[in-house]
């Protein structure tokens, strides 16, 4: 995504873009906690259509999941990034529907804060949603671009992409179920 970003804002203006919005991307992980924010992303990503980020952020989500929880997220990746074009109604009602089954019940006030930021509906009030409406912003140019460059999901979108040992145990979780 890195060389898709470069090729459609310029070498200088991709450097600003990352050095004004990364390190409050860093933030808002570790303030909201990888869980909340892997769930903001997700929403954001599938309001905006792009499977490319929903997928990273949903597979990080579900191996984030699976080393907290010890079982699997009830929705795989896949699903969760198939949730495309869906309106923010339907698309909060099957997102609060999968975190109630995960047992992440007050996650899904944050879907719905989240989908009405991305949205327009709503304005942040604390400083929690402004984080939110910044996630909102940045993913919204990093959506438009990986749809522009047709760029295929992959790897999950957190550090823990790197854990093999997770990975291989989610993988073969999943293979069980399937």
């Amino acid at each position: 995504m890195i060389p898709e970003i470069v090729a459609r804002l310029g070498a200088v203006r991709a450097v600003a873009w990352f050095a004004s919005h990364f390190p409050r991307y860093l933030l808002t992980l570790q303030i909201l906690g990888p869980v909340r924010f892997h769930l903001a992303c997700v929403a954001i990503s599938l309001h905006n259509s792009c499977t490319y980020c929903a997928f990273g952020h949903a597979y990080g989500l579900e191996l984030i999941y699976l080393r907290r929880y010890d079982r699997l997220f009830p929705a795989d990746a896949r699903t969760l990034a198939g949730w495309l074009g869906l309106g923010p109604r339907e698309l909060g009602t099957r997102l609060r529907g999968v975190l109630q089954e995960a047992g992440l019940h007050p996650e899904a006030l944050w879907v719905d804060r989240t989908l009405a930021l991305a949205s327009g509906a709503q304005r942040p009030v604390d400083a929690a949603e402004a984080r939110i409406a910044h996630l909102v912003r940045m993913l919204g140019t990093m959506n438009k671009i990986a749809i522009e460059s047709g760029v295929q999901p992959d790897e999950a979108q957190n550090p823990i992409n790197k854990n093999a040992v997770i990975k291989a145990r989610h993988a073969a979780m999943r293979a069980e179920v399937a």
